[in-house]
This record gives C-alpha cells, structure tokens and sequence, in this order.
C-alpha cells in the first residue's frame, strides 16, 4: 500500500487543540497494518510500511553503531521522540542518544539527547525526510542526520546545524565507507551492505 496525501488524517487542521499525546492516542485506537509506522510530520499523521530493504539498512546503521559504541549504547529505532515545530512527532528510523540520556516521566526521549539520527527513504514519505524532518533536526541542533537513499543509492549526510538547516552535506554512494569522525559519533560508517531499491 502505498500513502498518499489522501490518505493522511490531518488531525491537527480539523481540531487546532489537539496535542501529540492526543494524537499519538487516537493512533494507538486506530487499526493499523501490521508491519507500518505511524509518526506525525507538522500535524499529519503519515503510516509508512517496513519493507526488507528498509529493515536491512536500518540494521546495518545499528549494528555499526552497537559495535562502535557497544551494546549498552542508547541505540533505538521507531520510538517516538517530540521535535521542534508545528506537532512533530517523529518516530526516527535509527537514532542514538547521548550516554546520559533519560526518559521523561511519561517514558519518552528527549530532542535534546539526540545525538544522531538516520532516516531510510521510502518512496511514499521520503519528501518528509528531505524536507520536514530535516528541518526540524537542524532546529534540535541533532549534531549529525544521515539519509539513506536506496532509490539513489546514496546516503546524504548533514552536520553542523544551524537554526532550521544544516551548514554541511556530504554525499556518498552506497559501498564506499562514511567519514564521520569529525562528529560526535567519531567513527566511520561502512555502506558495503547497503542494499539498492
């Protein structure tokens, strides 16, 4: 299945009170494929589905990250973490937090701890990784967001931010290693098992 504009539930605009605990609830209500995220860009509520390819990169981030950081490293994956801007609440792909980080009291992650973040392109919502969310983790200050591109087979990498958008990209094609030791990640990514879509 694939999202269109159609058939994103625009809450926000039919109830201007609603807040992301109020949306995230009636998500929770609602019946939803297994298999699909749902996650709230600028008050829309978009359901995007894990596919192999998808799952396989996000994998390959964590697994880099787990063996560069080890694995009691607050490495996580589709859990909600409230952003800056207009009811953004994203459900990152790959994110990893700082060492001290601590959930609030109703069990979330704080922005501010966001370290890193690495969003897989699915072709329905990739203009949300592209355009929104990157906006929205250049206003968190989010040190470095890496995409991943498997309909280019490239991964875009964005660092220094700097009020909504980032001063830095670096592209680089599927296969060939990711420098990232001039982060706070310090480490190099390698892309080999990148699969293409």
């Amino acid at each position: 299945m694939t999202v269109v504009e159609s058939d994103r539930i625009d809450m926000a605009e039919s109830d201007p009170e609603w807040t992301l605990d109020e949306m995230f609830e009636a998500i929770e209500r609602m019946p939803l494929f297994e298999g699909y995220k749902a996650e709230i860009v600028e008050g829309a509520v978009v359901m995007s589905p894990h596919r192999h390819v998808h799952a396989r990169i996000m994998r390959l981030i964590m697994r880099a990250l787990e063996d560069g950081f080890g694995m009691d490293a607050l490495v996580s994956f589709d859990e909600r973490i409230d952003f800056p801007g207009h009811l953004n609440g994203f459900c990152p792909d790959v994110v990893k937090l700082r060492d001290t980080a601590e959930q609030t009291s109703a069990g979330l992650w704080r922005y501010q701890d966001v370290e890193f973040v690495a969003e897989v392109v699915s072709r329905s919502t990739g203009m949300n990784d592209y355009g929104p969310k990157k906006t929205a983790y250049a206003a968190a200050e989010v040190p470095v967001y890496l995409i991943a591109d498997p309909y280019q087979g490239r991964c875009h990498v964005y660092t220094r931010p700097k009020e909504d958008d980032y001063a830095m990209e670096t592209t680089v094609a599927f296969g060939e290693p990711i420098d990232l030791a001039h982060t706070p990640l310090g480490l190099v990514l390698d892309t080999v098992g990148f699969p293409r879509d």
